[in-house]
């Protein structure tokens, strides 16, 4: 069973930087790849960005292609999320979520483990 806690969320203003952490216990870390999702206000959780479990292939959102980076730490067992020039768009509860594959996926319902989530605000 593998527990996730994400931080790194905060309220910032448009065009800021923050960096996303999930920090991942119970299992072999490197056997997962990982994910990040977001949800906002009713709205449904969508695919932001994921990264095989060597670190080898990341795959992004078109919405956060060129402003979000995926990367991960297998001896911290832990994966980020640098987000840059953040919109107001981007604000949403975002979550990590891990797969016990090499390969990642865009789909939510593929990942078994999932974090609480950490809130991203941007303001305008």
């Amino acid at each position: 069973q593998v527990q996730l806690i994400e931080s790194g969320g905060g309220l910032v203003q448009a065009g800021d930087s923050l960096r996303l952490s999930c920090a991942a216990s119970g299992g072999t870390f490197s056997f997962y790849a990982m994910g990040w999702f977001r949800q906002a206000p009713g709205k449904e959780r969508e695919f932001v960005a994921a990264i095989s479990y060597g670190g080898g292939s990341t795959y992004y959102a078109d919405a956060v292609k060129g402003r979000f980076t995926i990367s991960r730490d297998n001896a911290r067992n832990t994966v980020y999320l640098q987000m840059n020039i953040l919109k107001p768009e981007d604000t949403a509860v975002y979550y990590c979520a891990a797969r016990r594959a090499f390969y990642y996926s865009t789909h939510d319902n593929e990942y078994a483990y999932w974090g609480q989530g950490t809130q991203v605000t941007v303001s305008s």
